[in-house]
Protein backbone atom coordinates (compact mmCIF):
# COMPACT_ATOMS: atom_id res chain seq x y z
CA UNK A 1 0.00 0.00 0.00
CA UNK A 2 1.81 3.15 -0.76
CA UNK A 3 1.92 6.28 0.95
CA UNK A 4 -0.95 8.33 -0.58
CA UNK A 5 -3.15 5.67 -0.08
CA UNK A 6 -2.61 5.06 4.37
CA UNK A 7 -2.68 9.04 4.27
CA UNK A 8 -6.23 8.45 1.92
CA UNK A 9 -7.80 5.86 4.60
CA UNK A 10 -6.77 8.13 7.34
CA UNK A 11 -8.56 10.81 6.01
CA UNK A 12 -11.53 8.56 5.68
CA UNK A 13 -11.30 8.17 9.29
CA UNK A 14 -10.62 11.65 10.33
CA UNK A 15 -13.75 12.52 8.10
CA UNK A 16 -15.85 10.26 10.51
CA UNK A 17 -14.00 11.98 13.79
CA UNK A 18 -14.92 15.90 12.91
CA UNK A 19 -18.11 14.75 11.97
CA UNK A 20 -18.65 12.86 15.75
CA UNK A 21 -17.03 15.78 17.35
CA UNK A 22 -18.76 18.84 16.37
CA UNK A 23 -21.79 17.38 13.88
CA UNK A 24 -20.87 18.65 10.40
CA UNK A 25 -17.98 19.90 7.97
CA UNK A 26 -16.20 16.28 7.77
CA UNK A 27 -17.64 15.65 4.54
CA UNK A 28 -15.83 18.59 2.90
CA UNK A 29 -13.16 16.46 3.13
CA UNK A 30 -13.85 13.30 0.80
CA UNK A 31 -13.93 14.29 -2.60
CA UNK A 32 -10.01 16.27 -2.22
CA UNK A 33 -9.00 13.12 -0.07
CA UNK A 34 -10.79 10.82 -3.19
CA UNK A 35 -9.14 13.03 -6.12
CA UNK A 36 -5.89 14.21 -4.89
CA UNK A 37 -4.43 10.67 -2.40
CA UNK A 38 -6.71 7.69 -4.18
CA UNK A 39 -6.75 9.28 -8.15
CA UNK A 40 -10.24 8.93 -8.34
CA UNK A 41 -11.89 11.18 -11.62
CA UNK A 42 -14.05 13.74 -9.50
CA UNK A 43 -17.00 12.68 -11.35
CA UNK A 44 -16.85 9.29 -9.76
CA UNK A 45 -15.23 10.84 -6.46
CA UNK A 46 -18.57 12.84 -5.88
CA UNK A 47 -20.46 9.80 -6.06
CA UNK A 48 -18.23 7.82 -4.12
CA UNK A 49 -18.44 10.71 -1.19
CA UNK A 50 -22.63 10.84 -1.62
CA UNK A 51 -22.23 7.32 -0.77
CA UNK A 52 -19.43 8.04 2.05
CA UNK A 53 -21.35 10.97 3.53
CA UNK A 54 -24.74 9.59 3.13
CA UNK A 55 -23.55 6.59 5.36
CA UNK A 56 -21.99 8.23 7.97
CA UNK A 57 -24.42 10.60 8.77
CA UNK A 58 -27.40 7.80 8.82
CA UNK A 59 -25.06 6.59 11.24
CA UNK A 60 -25.17 10.02 13.42
CA UNK A 61 -28.68 10.49 12.52
CA UNK A 62 -29.92 7.09 13.80
CA UNK A 63 -28.12 8.06 17.33
CA UNK A 64 -29.54 11.62 17.34
CA UNK A 65 -32.99 9.42 16.88
CA UNK A 66 -32.19 7.29 19.95
CA UNK A 67 -31.56 10.33 21.87
CA UNK A 68 -35.01 12.64 20.14
CA UNK A 69 -33.06 15.52 19.21
CA UNK A 70 -34.40 14.80 15.40
CA UNK A 71 -37.37 16.51 14.67
CA UNK A 72 -38.86 13.85 11.97
CA UNK A 73 -41.48 15.82 10.02
CA UNK A 74 -39.01 18.75 9.58
CA UNK A 75 -36.76 16.52 8.06
CA UNK A 76 -39.62 15.05 5.98
CA UNK A 77 -40.27 18.34 4.68
CA UNK A 78 -36.88 19.33 3.86
CA UNK A 79 -35.86 16.28 2.55
CA UNK A 80 -38.06 15.95 -0.69
CA UNK A 81 -37.01 18.92 -2.22
CA UNK A 82 -33.43 18.13 -1.52
CA UNK A 83 -33.08 14.45 -3.16
CA UNK A 84 -35.55 15.11 -6.29
CA UNK A 85 -33.05 18.04 -6.73
CA UNK A 86 -29.84 15.67 -5.83
CA UNK A 87 -31.17 12.65 -7.82
CA UNK A 88 -31.84 14.31 -10.93
CA UNK A 89 -28.43 16.66 -10.50
CA UNK A 90 -26.66 12.63 -10.48
CA UNK A 91 -28.69 10.80 -13.09
CA UNK A 92 -29.21 13.73 -15.60
CA UNK A 93 -26.90 16.64 -15.04
CA UNK A 94 -23.58 15.87 -14.37
CA UNK A 95 -23.31 13.17 -17.17
CA UNK A 96 -24.79 15.64 -19.43
CA UNK A 97 -21.73 18.27 -18.65
CA UNK A 98 -19.59 18.78 -21.75
CA UNK A 99 -15.77 17.74 -21.23
CA UNK A 100 -14.84 21.35 -22.61
CA UNK A 101 -16.61 23.96 -20.30
CA UNK A 102 -14.94 27.13 -21.52
CA UNK A 103 -11.57 29.04 -21.77
CA UNK A 104 -10.60 31.44 -19.72
CA UNK A 105 -7.71 32.98 -21.62
CA UNK A 106 -5.55 30.58 -23.08
CA UNK A 107 -6.52 28.37 -20.34
CA UNK A 108 -9.31 25.54 -20.94
CA UNK A 109 -11.74 24.93 -18.08
CA UNK A 110 -12.68 21.27 -18.44
CA UNK A 111 -15.35 19.66 -16.99
CA UNK A 112 -13.12 17.63 -14.61
CA UNK A 113 -11.52 21.33 -13.11
CA UNK A 114 -14.50 22.85 -13.29
CA UNK A 115 -16.16 20.75 -10.89
CA UNK A 116 -12.99 20.69 -8.45
CA UNK A 117 -12.85 25.25 -8.48
CA UNK A 118 -17.06 25.42 -7.84
CA UNK A 119 -15.85 22.28 -5.09
CA UNK A 120 -13.43 24.41 -3.77
CA UNK A 121 -15.76 27.29 -3.70
CA UNK A 122 -17.70 25.46 -1.65
CA UNK A 123 -15.05 24.64 0.82
CA UNK A 124 -14.23 28.21 1.10
CA UNK A 125 -18.14 29.49 2.02
CA UNK A 126 -18.56 26.74 4.19
CA UNK A 127 -15.03 27.67 6.24
CA UNK A 128 -16.55 30.87 6.51
CA UNK A 129 -19.55 30.01 8.49
CA UNK A 130 -17.14 27.86 10.62
CA UNK A 131 -14.91 30.68 11.20
CA UNK A 132 -16.88 33.31 11.95
CA UNK A 133 -18.47 32.93 15.84
CA UNK A 134 -21.82 33.38 16.09
CA UNK A 135 -23.78 32.78 19.30
CA UNK A 136 -26.45 30.14 19.09
CA UNK A 137 -29.70 31.27 20.85
CA UNK A 138 -31.53 28.30 21.18
CA UNK A 139 -35.11 28.92 20.50
CA UNK A 140 -37.94 27.87 22.86
CA UNK A 141 -40.08 25.05 21.76
CA UNK A 142 -42.56 26.41 19.47
CA UNK A 143 -45.19 24.78 17.03
CA UNK A 144 -42.86 24.84 13.95
CA UNK A 145 -44.81 27.10 10.97
CA UNK A 146 -43.20 25.68 7.48
CA UNK A 147 -42.25 28.65 5.23
CA UNK A 148 -43.19 25.87 2.24
CA UNK A 149 -41.88 28.11 -1.02
CA UNK A 150 -38.84 28.64 0.66
CA UNK A 151 -38.31 25.65 2.11
CA UNK A 152 -38.59 24.27 -1.68
CA UNK A 153 -36.13 26.72 -2.99
CA UNK A 154 -33.55 26.17 -0.26
CA UNK A 155 -34.14 22.38 -0.37
CA UNK A 156 -33.15 22.43 -3.99
CA UNK A 157 -30.56 24.57 -4.10
CA UNK A 158 -29.25 22.39 -1.74
CA UNK A 159 -29.67 19.12 -3.83
CA UNK A 160 -28.16 20.89 -6.67
CA UNK A 161 -24.96 21.78 -4.96
CA UNK A 162 -24.79 18.06 -3.42
CA UNK A 163 -25.08 16.21 -6.60
CA UNK A 164 -22.66 18.62 -8.48
CA UNK A 165 -19.86 18.44 -4.96
CA UNK A 166 -20.97 15.60 -3.40
CA UNK A 167 -20.70 17.35 -0.03
CA UNK A 168 -23.76 17.25 2.16
CA UNK A 169 -24.17 20.93 2.77
CA UNK A 170 -24.68 20.73 6.23
CA UNK A 171 -23.31 24.76 6.66
CA UNK A 172 -26.96 25.47 4.28
CA UNK A 173 -29.16 23.17 6.16
CA UNK A 174 -28.64 24.42 9.52
CA UNK A 175 -29.42 28.11 9.13
CA UNK A 176 -32.40 27.37 7.38
CA UNK A 177 -33.65 24.81 9.65
CA UNK A 178 -33.66 27.71 12.59
CA UNK A 179 -34.77 30.14 10.39
CA UNK A 180 -37.21 28.24 8.17
CA UNK A 181 -38.46 26.01 10.70
CA UNK A 182 -37.80 27.94 13.53
CA UNK A 183 -35.78 24.97 15.52
CA UNK A 184 -33.42 25.06 18.37
CA UNK A 185 -30.01 25.06 17.17
CA UNK A 186 -29.36 21.41 18.62
CA UNK A 187 -32.38 19.79 16.85
CA UNK A 188 -31.16 21.46 13.97
CA UNK A 189 -28.11 19.83 14.01
CA UNK A 190 -29.22 16.83 14.69
CA UNK A 191 -32.13 16.66 12.25
CA UNK A 192 -29.45 18.13 9.45
CA UNK A 193 -27.54 14.54 9.55
CA UNK A 194 -30.70 12.71 8.98
CA UNK A 195 -31.62 15.26 5.57
CA UNK A 196 -27.90 14.74 4.37
CA UNK A 197 -28.06 11.41 4.64
CA UNK A 198 -31.28 10.83 3.04
CA UNK A 199 -30.65 13.09 0.05
CA UNK A 200 -26.96 11.71 -0.11
CA UNK A 201 -27.70 8.22 -0.85
CA UNK A 202 -30.69 8.85 -2.94
CA UNK A 203 -28.79 10.74 -4.69
CA UNK A 204 -25.98 8.35 -5.25
CA UNK A 205 -28.77 5.64 -6.67
CA UNK A 206 -28.58 8.35 -9.82
CA UNK A 207 -24.88 7.52 -10.13
CA UNK A 208 -24.93 3.06 -9.90
CA UNK A 209 -26.39 3.30 -13.51
CA UNK A 210 -23.76 6.11 -15.21
CA UNK A 211 -20.72 4.62 -13.15
CA UNK A 212 -19.12 1.94 -12.33
CA UNK A 213 -18.49 1.04 -8.54
CA UNK A 214 -15.60 -0.04 -7.28
CA UNK A 215 -17.76 -1.22 -4.86
CA UNK A 216 -14.66 -3.31 -2.70
CA UNK A 217 -12.60 0.05 -1.93
CA UNK A 218 -15.96 2.17 -1.61
CA UNK A 219 -17.29 -0.05 1.34
CA UNK A 220 -13.77 -0.01 3.04
CA UNK A 221 -13.49 3.57 2.46
CA UNK A 222 -16.84 4.42 4.15
CA UNK A 223 -16.45 1.66 6.88
CA UNK A 224 -13.47 3.57 8.49
CA UNK A 225 -15.40 6.99 7.95
CA UNK A 226 -18.17 5.41 10.18
CA UNK A 227 -15.82 3.99 12.59
CA UNK A 228 -14.23 7.25 12.47
CA UNK A 229 -17.63 8.72 13.92
CA UNK A 230 -17.57 6.55 16.87
CA UNK A 231 -14.52 7.19 17.80
CA UNK A 232 -15.33 11.47 17.27
CA UNK A 233 -18.48 10.73 19.71
CA UNK A 234 -16.30 9.24 22.09
CA UNK A 235 -13.37 12.21 22.06
CA UNK A 236 -16.55 14.56 22.09
CA UNK A 237 -16.21 13.84 26.18
CA UNK A 238 -12.83 15.07 26.66
CA UNK A 239 -12.79 17.51 23.29
CA UNK A 240 -14.82 20.74 22.71
CA UNK A 241 -16.59 20.43 19.96
CA UNK A 242 -16.70 24.21 19.73
CA UNK A 243 -13.14 25.49 19.51
CA UNK A 244 -12.39 22.72 17.12
CA UNK A 245 -14.94 23.83 14.66
CA UNK A 246 -13.06 26.83 14.48
CA UNK A 247 -9.44 25.33 13.77
CA UNK A 248 -11.37 22.89 11.61
CA UNK A 249 -12.46 25.60 9.35
CA UNK A 250 -9.42 26.97 9.08
CA UNK A 251 -7.93 24.42 8.01
CA UNK A 252 -11.21 23.77 5.49
CA UNK A 253 -10.15 27.21 4.19
CA UNK A 254 -6.23 25.95 3.60
CA UNK A 255 -7.73 23.32 1.78
CA UNK A 256 -10.25 25.18 -0.66
CA UNK A 257 -7.40 27.55 -1.74
CA UNK A 258 -4.73 24.58 -1.59
CA UNK A 259 -7.62 22.72 -4.36
CA UNK A 260 -7.96 26.34 -6.59
CA UNK A 261 -3.96 26.13 -6.89
CA UNK A 262 -3.93 23.05 -7.57
CA UNK A 263 -6.12 23.02 -10.86
CA UNK A 264 -5.07 25.99 -11.88
CA UNK A 265 -1.76 25.15 -12.29
CA UNK A 266 -2.30 22.07 -13.94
Amino acid sequence: MEIAEIAGYFGALLMGVVLGLIGSGGSILTVPILVYLFAVNPITATAYSLFAVGTTSLVGAIKNIRKKLVDIRTAVVFSIPAFIAVYITRKFIVPALPEHLFNVGNFEITRDIGIMLFFAVIMILASISMIIEKKEKNLPETAVIYNYPLIIIEGAVVGVLTGLVGAGGGFLIIPALVLLAKLPMKKAVATSLLIIAVKSLIGFIGDIENLEIDWVFLLIFTGISVAGIFLGIYLNRFIPGKKLKKAFGWFVLAMGIYIVWMEVKS
